[in-house]
């Protein structure tokens, strides 16, 4: 019995040595030659697998990190900085050594000081930079199907804390702290893995055209509300945005790492970055992040990992995870690693490409800029407190030295953007009192930046009107165009915020001297109620979004409101805008008062009771030009082939900014679906017409017949426009082109013959003219700010300012609709004033000029509402929201279902 118990025992042991043998064969591989501390958990340990033998969803990356933390508690500490969504724990890890971990607030503290030299002169700055390290932020998973970060997070933190003597980890924890944001996109990886797993069957397939390979609607990419949350620094609609910015903004870490995949027949790609670069960029942000991809070459190079730089992930627009941290001064950068989008994918070459290969690549690239950033430690503190100073320097000289917001027009708006500016960590100044700036006189509530601030480079290239690529990089996309190449424009050209905000915004080179007080990211607008005791109505000016967030809440409270479709003046010359709201005490309760105040308060709504109804011009309270407004039933569609990005963008707009319920429907239901209990239909950006067809674009406009709104946004208008749907009366523009002046004679191809006429051909360019299809679209457009023009005449219109801008993107122009059909209710500005901002090719401004943006369509009783390009791309184009509002509840009021 002895015997058989030492025998059992024995193997129990060797079992277990073998067993730990295999897990220390599997991390050092990761990075040959590292012995690990066997008290710090393993991934084996904690989760039952090796790194790399699985994807790991957000819950057992949470056990892992905890598990670290119980392990090592004075080297590693965790921190939530938000919850997504669905409710799932956001966190960063910080590692480190004993002494810098103890006092992570005093880090902070310095770093704040350092940031600012204002306060912290240079012979101070100086004393910091002896007594901070460095510091480096790694993000992954932003995307949530990029999966191999999260893991290789999960590495880095496992190997910086169990092989501590290991000579690359010596040099990383003696001066440098580390943080870790490992999984940036709970929701999207959660959607992610939940259906790959589902998928697999007996073996994991390789094969590209395998249910593993192919995710179905919608993507895991994207986090709850479909946003693509590397686009969202500007704005910062998401939660996990909002805590992530808040957390930057508190430790200012020098160096900023995105980790992201791209497609699995790539290589992997690290800094520097490829052309354009933001002007407003230094040099040496540039350089250091170019040295730190050499370092990586290094390591790559002893692994036997191929590798690229520069070919493509430019550095211009500001709104990346890898961009935003340098208009606070750190050096940032993406990382891109080849995707097995599951645990084998067979590359074209034949090779096979393991989960575990992606990871230890993104494992590898972490530790080495971490390196990189331990090597240039004090050249990077040194470099982030010039950029500070140089920043100031820089605001001072500048002829646009400060931004003002009057703050008297669209004041929901301004409060928008200088809260979100000061969320950004920029300082924000509204005015006390009266005063007058560069000639013109301000009222007291105006806003305004001094670029002569540690921020004033992120206030520069997010509110100039127009910032420039490289003179080089444009002219080499004209060359590429002029051969029918394909551009290299990464992403959007245009993004100023007052613009796409919809705020007045001016400028002076002096610096404003008025009583002030600083601005908060959650200072709230404070709503009021002027003569709340008023006996006939209370009115609210139509215009802006605290009007807009008064109507939506109003009629979720039951309340009765009318709607002016014309501007009108009382009796003691009050004058209000079109669409002003018109709350009557005659058909509402006797709670209604303090039921308005409440409202005014939680939306900033300005409102004003009156004690008389009589009208000296426009539509009297009783006209027929007043509506009565409805809560309408909003669908939308859902589901292939809509744009997940468009769908959930605009839901987010109309739940989250217009605090509206929306019902998401398949869109194979609209098919044949009974919509009676709906009053709107929003069809997002897709290729509609193969999902619906003729039979489902017929049901659609029978419902609109009998009194529904259809609104149509980006590629949908493409299906409502084709000529056997006829659910909207305009065409698809194809190119414009001139005449040609040359002599070369353009081929004839006869029908039903294989042979075409002969042609002369004697320049390059009548080759490439001769290569041109003959029904070619208009050239592809990355994405510009456009200005457009607003009728000022009809009801769909009311209180939308009569100049706005847009996004144009693609390549869509629609012909103008028939007066006998319908209207055109905005259109694009003339050739030379279109471009807003950005870059758009001369043929594009000359072809979009006066073509329509929103078309109106009665149909029947009901209407089809088109916005040619979509209003709600990344949620922040907050200055179309009203006339956004207008298609949903004034469409609604204006349809005349059988009731």
């Amino acid at each position: 019995m002895l015997k058989n118990c030492a025998y059992i025992l024995s193997s129990l042991l060797i079992s277990c040595i073998c067993s730990l043998s295999a897990v220390a064969e599997t991390t050092e591989k990761m990075w040959p030659g590292s012995q690990y501390n066997p008290l710090i958990p393993t991934f084996e340990k904690v989760l039952g697998y090796n790194v790399g033998e699985r994807i790991t969803n957000h819950g057992d990356m949470l056990r892992f990190f905890e598990a670290l933390e119980r392990a090592a508690p004075e080297q590693i500490k965790l921190f939530e900085y938000g919850r997504t969504w669905e409710g799932r724990k956001l966190i960063y890890a910080t590692i480190g050594n004993r002494d810098v971990m103890a006092n992570l607030d005093g880090f902070a503290d310095k770093m704040q000081k350092l940031s600012d030299p204002r306060i912290t002169d240079k012979s101070a700055a100086k004393a910091l930079i002896a007594q901070l390290p460095s510091s480096v932020w790694l993000g992954y998973g932003v995307h949530g199907n990029e999966i191999s970060s999260t893991d290789a997070a999960m590495m880095t933190a496992y190997h910086l804390l169990a092989a501590p003597n290991e000579a690359t980890n010596r040099k990383i924890l003696k001066n440098t702290l580390v943080f870790i944001d490992p999984l940036q996109n709970p929701d999207g990886r959660n959607r992610f893995t939940s259906r790959y797993y589902a998928t697999v069957g007996m073996q994991h397939s390789d094969d590209r055209l395998s249910a593993e390979h192919n995710e179905p609607w919608p993507s895991g990419r994207s986090n709850h509300y479909l946003f693509d949350m590397n686009r969202d620094w500007l704005a910062i609609t998401q939660p996990e945005t909002a805590g992530r910015i808040r957390a930057m903004n508190h430790y200012r870490p020098l160096v900023v790492i995105d980790l992201h995949e791209m497609g699995g027949d790539s290589s992997y790609y690290f800094s520097p970055a490829a052309q354009p670069f933001n002007p407003h960029m230094t040099k040496t942000q540039i350089e250091n992040m170019t040295a730190i991809g050499k370092n990586h070459s290094k390591h790559f190079d002893r692994l036997g990992f191929d590798y690229f730089t520069r070919e493509v992930f430019d550095a211009f627009y500001p709104g990346y995870g890898d961009s935003w941290p340098v208009f606070y001064g750190a050096s940032a950068s993406t990382y891109e690693v080849s995707s097995s989008r599951g645990e084998l994918f067979k590359k074209q070459t034949g090779e096979t490409l393991t989960y575990k290969n992606t990871v230890q690549r993104h494992f590898v690239a972490s530790i080495s800029t971490a390196e990189g950033v331990a090597d240039n430690h004090q050249k990077l503190l040194n470099d982030y407190y010039n950029y500070q100073t140089s920043a100031i320097k820089t605001g001072k000289n500048n002829k646009e030295r400060v931004y003002i917001l009057p703050n008297t027009r669209n004041v929901a708006g301004s409060h928008r953007l200088a809260t979100l500016m000061a969320q950004h960590g920029v300082e924000v100044k509204q005015a006390e009192k009266d005063f007058k700036q560069c000639g013109k006189n301000y009222q007291a509530g105006a806003y305004f930046i001094d670029t002569a601030q540690p921020k004033g480079r992120f206030v520069k290239t997010t509110f100039t009107q127009q910032v420039d690529m490289s003179a080089e990089f444009v002219k080499e996309q004209e060359r590429r165009r002029a051969i029918k190449l394909d551009d290299e424009i990464y992403d959007v050209t245009g993004w100023s915020l007052p613009l796409m905000f919809d705020v007045d915004v001016d400028t002076c080179s002096k610096a404003v001297k008025v009583a002030n007080h600083v601005v908060e990211s959650n200072d709230k607008l404070i709503g009021k109620v002027a003569n709340p005791d008023a006996t006939v109505a209370y009115l609210v000016a139509w215009g802006d979004m605290a009007a807009g967030r008064f109507l939506t809440a109003a009629l979720q409270q039951n309340i009765t409101i009318k709607s002016a479709d014309e501007a009108f003046t009382l009796a003691d010359n009050q004058k209000f805008t079109a669409g002003t709201l018109i709350i009557e005490k005659r058909r509402n309760d006797d709670n209604l008062a303090a039921k308005i105040i409440e409202i005014a308060k939680n939306t900033g709504a300005q409102v004003q009771g009156v004690d008389s109804s009589w009208v000296t011009q426009g539509p009297s309270f009783g006209s027929g030009n007043t509506v009565t407004m409805s809560a309408p039933k909003i669908a939308m569609a859902w589901d292939n082939p809509v744009s997940s990005l468009s769908a959930g963008n605009t839901r987010f707009v109309i739940e989250r900014q217009f605090n509206y319920p929306v019902t998401a429907i398949r869109t194979h239901t609209l098919k044949s679906a009974d919509l009676s209990n709906y009053q709107v239909l929003i069809l997002p950006s897709g290729d509609f017409k193969e999902a619906l067809g003729i039979s489902g674009a017929d049901n659609i406009k029978q419902w609109v017949k009998r009194g529904g709104v259809l609104i149509t946004l980006g590629r949908a208008t493409q299906f409502a426009a084709e000529h056997d749907i006829a659910l909207l009366d305009v065409k698809r523009e194809r190119a414009f082109k001139a005449k040609a002046d040359d002599k070369s004679t353009p081929a004839k191809e006869l029908e039903g013959e294989s042979m075409v006429d002969g042609q002369l051909l004697s320049t390059k360019s009548e080759l490439v003219s001769a290569s041109e299809n003959v029904k070619e679209k208009p050239d592809f457009v990355a994405g510009i700010l456009a200005n457009i023009e607003v009728d000022q005449e009809h009801w769909l219109t009311a209180g939308v300012n009569k100049n706005l801008t847009a996004i144009a993107y693609g390549n869509d122009i629609y012909t103008p609709i028939k007066l006998a059909s319908g209207k055109n209710l905005a259109w694009f500005s003339d050739a030379e004033s279109v471009l807003a901002s950005g870059y758009l090719w001369a043929e594009n401004k000359k072809q979009l000029a006066y073509k329509p943006y929103l078309i109106h369509q009665p149909m029947g009783r009901g209407m089809v509402i088109a916005f040619t390009q979509e209003p709600t791309t990344r949620a922040y184009l907050d200055g179309l929201n009203i006339m956004l509002m207008n298609t949903i509840f004034r469409a609604a009021a204006h349809a005349k279902p059988l009731k």
